[in-house]
């Protein structure tokens, strides 16, 4: 019996632009994509996540390594499959509709001619845009226009579908309502999805799996709640968690380890492990209180109104730490308490939580 193949692989990839003293932008990628999955890709401008879906696409070509689709080789060093040719959907940031044409022109652009048309009507209506099949792109709103580029997308029923970024320009609350909706979408079309954010919330809320992408380096691969538990790298944990990355602090080969908060916790499982010199620690923003204290060890950098929870900077040390305080804990510390609390003031630290987790 065959094993079933991964829609989308991804084997030994590198990539550059131009001239082979210029830097990677992509490094060693090596990336499954399951049957219905929904994937993110994860990370700060300029890491490699467009380049990345466009060497999907076939819009680019790899320096090295190769990319399947369904078990068949679509780039390698010697072929490139042209882009028509892959089964692969695309949705861009800036919409890309045909100005032109309407929503049901848009919608049909990609099928063949002749080609039968009731699955355009049914993801016009899957999509809540059978009402507005005769207006155009500029008579439709942010919203509509990007569930139309997704009922475009779909129209020719590819098994892939690449979306770079498509809810970053849309406001709030429509951005979240289409962001949920999308896994229902991908599963009633049968296709699965690779989605390109630098949002971790966005990634962690809606994608199976998510890849986190650094410098054209892929730092993890995992499910949300692995990445949680067990982010495999600081940057991992500051960037999609926005932990606090502390140095480890050793004061000699039997001596207990610290960092800046205080002195760490070690697990059974890390008393045997042999610690590099450059290790740190991960510290969630939400296990550490803070008071006002003029004799404190941390001074109030600034701090952000987050609705439900304030967001503080705080300076100790040569570090910079962010800290989350409940917005109920806070008004249960008085008036004179919070005003206390505003840029220059010094506080005293305590964490709830100082457990060692080594991150390579």
């Amino acid at each position: 019996m065959l094993m079933e193949s991964w829609p989308v692989e991804i084997e030994g990839l590198w990539h550059r632009y131009g001239r082979e003293d210029e830097s990677w932008t992509l490094k060693d990628i090596n990336l499954q994509l399951n049957a219905g999955e929904l994937v993110g890709l994860l990370g700060p401008s300029g890491c490699g996540k467009t380049t990345l879906l466009r060497l999907i696409a076939g819009f680019e070509r790899p320096s090295r390594g190769l990319i399947r689709l369904h078990g068949n080789d679509v780039a390698t060093l010697s072929q490139n499959i042209a882009p028509e040719r892959r089964g692969v959907g695309m949705v861009f940031q800036d919409y890309a509709l045909f100005p032109h044409l309407n929503a049901w022109e848009n919608t049909c652009f990609g099928l063949r001619r002749g080609q039968d048309t009731s699955r355009a009507s049914w993801l016009l209506d899957l999509l809540g845009l059978t009402a507005l099949t005769g207006r155009y792109p500029h008579e439709l709103s942010g919203g509509q226009r990007q569930r139309l580029a997704l009922a475009r997308a779909l129209a020719p029923s590819p098994s892939v579908l690449l979306l770079d970024e498509p809810f970053s320009n849309l406001d709030v609350e429509v951005r979240l309502r289409l962001r949920s909706e999308l896994p229902a979408v991908l599963n009633a079309c049968g296709a699965s999805g690779l989605l390109v954010t630098h949002d971790p919330e966005e990634a962690l809320a809606i994608c199976g799996r998510v890849a986190i992408l650094r410098e054209g380096q892929l730092h993890q691969c995992a499910t949300p709640r692995e990445l949680v538990d067990s982010p495999a790298t600081p940057f991992v944990g500051q960037f999609v968690l926005q932990r606090n990355v502390l140095p480890v602090l050793k004061g000699g080969p039997n001596a207990s380890l610290s960092c800046l908060l205080g002195d760490l916790e070690i697990p059974d499982s890390q008393h045997s492990v042999a610690l590099p010199d450059d290790a740190t620690v991960l510290v969630d923003p939400s296990y550490i209180d803070l008071n006002p204290d003029s004799a404190g060890n941390a001074q109030v950098m600034g701090r952000e109104f987050l609705g439900r929870k304030w967001l503080y900077r705080i300076r100790i040390g040569d570090q910079q730490l962010r800290l989350i305080r409940p917005l109920d804990e806070d008004h249960q510390m008085g008036m004179r308490c919070r005003l206390s609390l505003q840029q220059g003031s010094t506080v005293l630290l305590h964490p709830n939580c100082l457990s060692l987790q080594v991150a390579d």
